[in-house]
């Protein structure tokens, strides 16, 4: 009878939601950065703080629009690593 918790299976999980703390934010910003230099290259407009505001209103937006998603996920994985902390301290 095995009780104690597999530390692979943790580090598993920990990558995972950590791609999916990350992943909304990155991707919004991917997209507006692509859109802002496709912009940039089209109308030969080579300022390079132009593609700052539209990154940062793009990861904002990702961000309120996920924030229950992303807090979700993590209330999830506490919980279950605090069980798991239970677990090996009660054995």
């Amino acid at each position: 009878m095995q009780t104690g918790v597999d530390i692979h299976d943790v580090l598993r999980q920990t990558m995972i939601v950590a791609v999916k703390m990350g992943a909304p934010s990155l991707l919004a910003s991917l997209c507006a950065g692509v859109l802002v230099s496709l912009f940039q290259a089209v109308t030969q407009v080579s300022e390079a703080t132009l593609s700052f505001v539209p990154k940062f209103v793009a990861s904002m937006a990702a961000l309120i629009l996920t924030g229950s998603f992303m807090y979700s996920t993590l209330n999830t994985y506490a919980r279950t690593i605090f069980d798991q902390m239970v677990m090996v301290g009660g054995s």
